[in-house]
């Protein structure tokens, strides 16, 4: 299962020092570390690959959050070093065979996410709430960091939840992804989000250190540790 608190999104870390951003959000206790794995089709814009989930395999104690943004995840899920206890999310749009791939995520052992675009109504999980732990609502358009939350995103996360609790899915997490600015938490937090995907509106900052930024955005997710 992907459990309560932040996932910090790895494609904002300044790669001139990853020791130090990791070492930060070690000490910040952040939950999860977010992979954007994008492929230059799925999402106008390619970041992290294989090698990023194997160069950090072993080196923190930090748990997994794999984001495939991917065409056809179901042919490439084997390229990465994926392992019993990962939180692995795909798109809903991005394969005709959702089911399949959720459900052999899950008899691998990982949490299985649906990932759900802006503009991607509720419908799609009609049939899959059964193998899927997470539902990943993106509250901006993917492909880049810095963009603004989309209008509707809010309604979007409360409908959610009132679909996943009426189809008996109440332990089934809602992750938010997308301008997780401080603000923006606090209504997600009240719309039902339970998990934070945090970049440079919420966590790796200008104006303040990753672990106070981590303070910061537990205050206004109400997880205080």
């Amino acid at each position: 299962m992907l459990g309560k608190g932040i996932s910090a999104s790895l494609m904002c870390v300044d790669f001139a020092d990853t020791k130090k951003d990791l070492a930060a959000l070690e000490k910040a206790k952040i939950e999860y570390l977010h992979f954007d794995i994008m492929d230059g089709a799925f999402v106008p814009n390619y970041t992290l690959g294989p090698w990023a989930v194997s160069s950090l395999r072993g080196k923190t104690p930090i748990a997994f959050d794999i984001h495939l943004m991917v065409e056809r995840p179901e042919s490439k899920i084997s390229y990465f070093n994926l392992e019993p206890g990962d939180a692995v999310s795909v798109h809903a749009e991005s394969t005709p065979h959702l089911q399949r791939v959720l459900a052999g995520l899950k008899d691998a052992g990982m949490a299985a996410g649906v990932a759900l675009n802006p503009a991607t109504p509720l419908t799609v999980l009609d049939y899959v709430t059964d193998v899927a732990d997470f539902v990943l609502i993106m509250t901006v358009n993917p492909g880049y960091a810095g963009q603004k939350m989309v209008p509707n995103a809010l309604e979007k996360i409360s409908r959610t939840r009132d679909y996943l609790d009426a189809k008996g899915c109440a332990d089934t997490a809602i992750q938010v992804d997308g301008n997780v600015s401080f603000e923006n938490a606090v209504k997600m937090a009240a719309a039902g989000a339970d998990n934070f995907v945090a970049g440079t509106a919420g966590l790796f900052r200008r104006d303040m250190s990753i672990e106070a930024a981590a303070a910061r955005l537990r205050e206004c997710i109400r997880i205080v540790k």
